[in-house]
């Protein structure tokens, strides 16, 4: 999953590039400025903020950020603070969870997972079934209604993916970083690449269920069509 970390204490950065960063792919940030130049064309899963930063009052930017994003962006605060009030008021200015420093690695990973499984359940299952289109893991194949789609392993994992998060806006980074691994050099005109064969391979279209729409300066989503009960 993609983290967005807003923090400066550098035993708790520390902690998350190693514990965190193996599994996820996290960005960090110690400046406000950038990370909400960043959330304007970006997206992503998390964001793990802290309370007292260089240039902003860590809490105004969780509520920005909330602000921005709406509530589907799962936001847990990570500081010294330790009073009630202090936990009340982060979580009424957008925070869905709280902990106190100094952090344990088994619950920050514990907490992390929770919240992530809590706010994306669709990209955490094994679903592998959409509609008419059924995902085979074991043979990386796909089919719809029964048809073989022939898939190359690029094209299969970018497919799974967008189907797990059906109905989410990502960002073409976002994308490219689920599809090619964090430190892929793509370029963006291969991303756009991919999703016109994918359009065209799937036959995406509201007959099937799902459509693809493009989002100009941000990227994809993949929108299910009516009911899906029905098809098959």
């Amino acid at each position: 999953m993609r983290i967005a970390v807003f923090h400066d204490d550098p035993v708790l950065l520390e902690k998350i590039r190693v514990h965190l960063q193996p599994e996820h792919s996290c960005h960090f940030y110690v400046h406000a400025t950038n990370l909400l130049k960043d959330f304007r064309h970006e997206t992503f899963d998390l964001l793990i903020a802290g309370w007292h930063l260089r240039d902003r009052d860590g809490i105004e930017v969780v509520q920005r950020i909330r602000e921005m994003t709406g509530q589907h962006l799962p936001i847990l605060v990570i500081t010294r603070r330790s009073e009630e009030r202090d936990v009340i008021e982060a979580l009424s200015r957008g925070a869905d969870d709280y902990m106190v420093k100094p952090v344990r690695t088994g619950e920050l990973a514990a907490r992390v997972a929770a919240l992530l499984r809590r706010s994306h359940p669709q990209a955490h299952s094994e679903q592998l079934v959409f509609g008419p289109y059924r995902f085979d893991a074991e043979q990386r194949n796909l089919t719809l209604r029964g048809e073989l789609i022939s898939l190359k392993n690029r094209e299969y994992d970018l497919a799974l993916f967008l189907f797990r998060n059906a109905g989410r806006l990502l960002s073409r980074s976002h994308l490219r970083e689920a599809a090619w691994g964090e430190f892929s050099d793509s370029p963006s005109r291969s991303l756009d690449t991919h999703v016109s064969r994918l359009r065209t391979k799937l036959h995406l279209s509201p007959d099937n269920g799902y459509t693809i729409n493009a989002f100009y300066g941000m990227g994809y989503r993949l929108d299910v069509i009516g009911p899906m009960d029905s098809r098959g």
